[in-house]
């Protein structure tokens, strides 16, 4: 299993307006994905964080989210967002 963990922290109410906007797809796309076990992302009690956990199945599964991810509307619009994971890969 691959997990990821951390936040996405926007600068100023711009870039939180594109999270609200382009979260909701982002994530019904990432939780159809095969190998996918859990997708959350949900804003913190501060308004600019956004705190995120996610599962798949193994590191396979996760690069084809990764891979999906980079070429999505998700990743151009938000690209410019700070983020801060950790990934684990679990025996």
């Amino acid at each position: 299993m691959t997990t990821l963990t951390g936040t996405l922290t926007c600068r100023d109410a711009g870039e939180a307006a594109l999270v609200q906007e382009h979260l909701p797809e982002h994530i019904r796309l990432s939780r159809a994905e095969p190998g996918c076990i859990k997708f959350n992302v949900e804003r913190s009690d501060d308004p600019m964080v956004w705190t995120l956990d996610e599962g798949f199945v193994d590191a396979e599964a996760f690069k084809a989210h990764q891979t999906r991810t980079a070429a999505s509307v998700w990743a151009e619009k938000t690209a410019h967002i700070a983020r801060d994971f950790k990934r684990v890969d679990h025996a």
